[in-house]
């Protein structure tokens, strides 16, 4: 794609990385296939190719965001299916994440946007205001059906009630500050813990544990680890998710520097290619970014740890038919695919395709309440595809999808290192018993 920015324009860093990027475009709409928006509503402009337009315009003309460009922008759910189909290597991770920064500080949006962004920014990254908000949520939601009626606002608070569970975890959430010993040790690695699954499914980094510490994995949880920062980095507030990410580099430094880290874990794969991405991030800050490209390659997925090791043989065969949803951020964003579907084949599991793996449920981060239409359509159709192959359960990767799609099915979805876990020796997983008998 032919650009037409200054040489002023260039020296700033953020432009010149985007200038690279739309540069390495060819225009051949491939990715408009595999993006849901534009499967969904057919508007160019709800494409890649379309948005690329929109943003390749937006930083040139070297203008504050238009209403048009935000609506667009803000359709995208940061799925990344256009990259895995792009033959040329587009960036459009990048790209849009730019764009939203740059939207975020040129675009005054109306008030009642304004203070829902920053309602969903201050709560949902820290586990005890998100733990409180959770518990209030029952007093507010016998007025559901009243919300839409206050227009957009009030149709993302509708959304963010049924979205709320019913009943909070009461299972023990792993404390930071502590150390799960293994013996004989064969690694030692960091678990993030994470802000939003340490509330709603505490369970899941306890499964990780488990079956950690069995396979001779040391496993520490260092104290003052946070939010990695992907939401505040969606929603373009580059300035907070960049505080996170230094937060949490200072923590794993530290221990890397003080007693050795063979890998960080993450079991939320929205999280993992956040973190994956600090280098990059951080890439001209002098005072972090050697330390961020260290965790960044020390950053995995805990399938993609499991899958270097030599597991054993399933403690029992359990016979179960799982359908395996691949979150758009491990197969698209992290480029792990078939590895979880492997592991759970290894464990004793029959494991289906799901139609239309490469679609997303409508999760993407806070996607499902800031566009709620869009996002209900996507679980509809991802749940109509699950149940064309008749699973026992649903097994994914990332904590938003667990929760998105099992708030339109009856289904159980589990996360797959709890499956893993139970598959290894480990107890049943909540949701999974009246499937074992």
């Amino acid at each position: 794609m032919q650009t037409n920015f200054t040489p002023a324009q260039l020296k700033n860093p953020a432009t010149a990385e985007a200038e690279k990027i739309l540069r390495a475009c060819v225009h051949c709409g491939f990715c408009n296939a595999t993006c849901p928006t534009f499967v969904l509503l057919g508007d160019e402009l709800d494409s890649p190719r379309g948005r690329i337009y929109l943003i390749k315009d937006m930083l040139e003309q070297n203008r504050p965001a238009d209403a048009l460009t935000v609506k667009h922008i803000d359709r995208c759910l940061s799925c990344l299916a256009c990259m895995t189909a792009c033959p040329s290597s587009v960036n459009y991770m990048h790209l849009v994440d730019g764009a939203r920064s740059h939207i975020e500080k040129t675009f005054v949006r109306p008030l009642a946007d304004r203070l829902f962004r920053a309602f969903l920014g201050a709560v949902l990254p820290y586990p005890n205001r998100f733990r409180f908000a959770l518990a209030a949520a029952p007093l507010a939601r016998p007025f559901n059906s009243l919300y839409p009626r206050f227009g957009r606002t009030g149709r993302r608070l509708a959304a963010m009630l049924r979205l709320a569970p019913r009943r909070i975890r009461q299972a023990a959430c792993p404390r930071s500050g502590l150390i799960f010993p293994a013996g004989p040790p064969i690694a030692r690695i960091a678990l993030a813990c994470g802000c939003v699954q340490q509330v709603l499914r505490p369970d899941i980094n306890g499964a990780a544990i488990r079956l950690l510490t069995r396979l001779g994995i040391i496993t520490v949880l260092p104290n003052g680890e946070g939010c990695c920062g992907a939401l505040l980095h969606h929603l373009g507030k580059e300035a907070g998710a960049l505080a996170h990410a230094r937060a949490n580099i200072d923590v794993w430094s530290r221990e890397i520097e003080g007693h050795g880290l063979d890998a960080i874990l993450i079991t939320a794969s929205g999280c993992g290619t956040m973190i994956k991405d600090y280098g990059f991030l951080l890439r001209d800050d002098p005072a972090y970014a050697a330390k961020a490209a260290r965790v960044s390659a020390l950053a995995k997925d805990v399938t993609e740890f499991l899958g270097l090791l030599d597991l054993p043989e399933p403690a029992q065969p359990c016979g179960l038919t799982v359908a395996y949803h691949s979150a758009c951020s491990m197969q698209h964003g992290q480029r792990i695919d078939a590895l979880p579907r492997r592991l759970l084949t290894q464990a004793g599991f029959t494991v289906r395709e799901i139609p239309e793996g490469h679609l997303c449920c409508g999760s993407a981060g806070a996607y499902n309440i800031l566009e709620p239409e869009i996002a209900a359509r996507l679980r509809q159709r991802k749940i109509a595809n699950i149940m064309q192959i008749a699973p026992d359960l649903v097994a994914t990767g990332n904590i938003g999808c667990i929760a998105q799609i099992a708030s339109g099915t009856s289904i159980p979805v589990l996360h797959t290192i709890e499956l893993l876990d139970f598959a290894h020796g480990g107890p049943t997983p909540d949701g999974l018993a009246c499937l074992t008998g």
